[in-house]
């Protein structure tokens, strides 16, 4: 082979070198350029993948959310609050009868009143009086009036005011009702007195003589009123009529029914008006529920003054 044909195939193979060079590089570029849509198209899809699980686990961590506020509104849910009590405040007990039916009730005692001890007279308050009219070798007239006041506050743990002052009504009720010893004993619905009032009447014999016991137990609101009063005839005096003191008790609870009302911004509707004082004491809490312990005034007679003493535990 000459020279000159040998290098013009060389020149040739150098040529196809160069195309399939180029070939190659073109093919790699095309390849690439292919290459690139799928991978564009693959990322759109995994981004929109992405997207919805995560706009489901928004919406999921939302509907959660909304499920723990919804549970968290539930138990915040409390019970609802008791109604308020009516009245807040109690009149002086001393003061709740007028000078006028403290003549006809304890007619020789009327400027004996003696408060009860109490810690908070706006909660629990008593007042006490005591009569002797001594009629010498005739004997005497003994009558002793004790007034006791409750009131009741609510309370989430006890319950609304009236509701408590309703259960402890029928409390004293029924503690008068089965005094020991008693006799004749008789129980009547008072009506005009407050919400709610009872009598009940009875006989003690004692050795110092025959005692007319009369309790008047009154609620008017949150408020129990209990007024005992009973009278005797003494040393040979005649027994006092329990009709007679019957109907002075339930006059004297009408009174004190007022009172109540009037230290409490009411008009006078339970009965005679009365002279009150109203405390100023604070409102008392629902841990106002013991009973007040009424004080007898001490009596001219050591035999009345013991069995007025007695009277009084019977009914505390």
């Amino acid at each position: 082979m000459s020279e000159g044909t040998m290098q013009r195939r060389a020149q040739r193979d150098d040529q196809f070198d160069q195309r399939a060079t180029r070939t190659g590089g073109l093919n790699r570029v095309l390849a690439a350029a292919l290459a690139v849509p799928v991978m564009v198209f693959a990322a759109a899809c995994s981004s929109d993948s992405g997207s919805d699980s995560g706009s489901a686990g928004a919406a999921s961590a939302a509907d959660g959310a909304q499920g723990t506020g919804g549970s968290g509104d539930t138990a915040a849910t409390t019970a609802p609050a008791v109604e308020a009590a009516a009245y807040a405040t109690l009149p002086g007990a001393c003061k709740v009868l007028s000078k006028k039916t403290l003549t006809e009730l304890v007619p020789k005692g009327t400027s004996s009143g003696k408060e009860g001890d109490s810690s908070d007279t706006g909660a629990r308050a008593s007042c006490s009086w005591s009569s002797l009219d001594n009629n010498g070798v005739k004997g005497s007239q003994f009558r002793w009036l004790n007034v006791s006041l409750l009131r009741f506050e609510s309370d989430a743990a006890t319950g609304d005011a009236e509701s408590q002052a309703q259960t402890y009504y029928a409390k004293q009720v029924k503690a008068a009702q089965t005094v020991a010893d008693a006799k004749n004993a008789k129980t009547e619905t008072v009506t005009g007195t407050g919400d709610q009032a009872t009598v009940v009447r009875y006989d003690l014999k004692k050795k110092e003589g025959a005692f007319k016991q009369q309790t008047v137990v009154a609620r008017v609101e949150n408020v129990v009123i209990t007024l005992d009063y009973n009278g005797a005839g003494l040393a040979g005096e005649k027994t006092p009529s329990g009709d007679t003191l019957t109907a002075s008790a339930k006059k004297a609870a009408q009174e004190v029914v007022a009172a109540v009302r009037s230290a409490n911004g009411e008009g006078d509707n339970g009965g005679s008006a009365a002279t009150t004082s109203p405390s100023q004491s604070p409102s008392a809490s629902g841990s106002a529920s013991a009973t007040p312990k009424p004080t007898a005034t001490k009596s001219a007679s050591a035999a009345a003054k013991a069995t007025a003493s007695k009277a009084s535990s019977a009914k505390s």
